[in-house]
């Protein structure tokens, strides 16, 4: 399991964040200080407070190029 917390600044950063996330077949969720969402889902991406650091969690061991991707997005 991957776990790295992330940061999402802009509406294009949760676009590109959620077009990456959905190419994907393993489960990845957000968390912040209260909720625990699906991060493949931009409506749930959008109902967190954005201002602060989010924990992702991938549901998989085989991570690397999902990691690659998400980069831009480390904290």
């Amino acid at each position: 399991m991957l776990k790295t917390t992330i940061r999402l600044k802009t509406i294009g950063d949760v676009k590109k964040f959620a077009a990456i996330t959905n190419k994907y077949t393993f489960k990845i969720s957000l968390s912040s200080e209260q909720y625990k969402i699906d991060g493949k889902s931009i409506m749930g991406v959008f109902s967190l407070d954005l201002s602060k650091p989010l924990l992702l969690e991938a549901e998989t061991e085989d991570f690397a190029s999902f990691l690659e991707e998400i980069r831009p997005f480390c904290v």
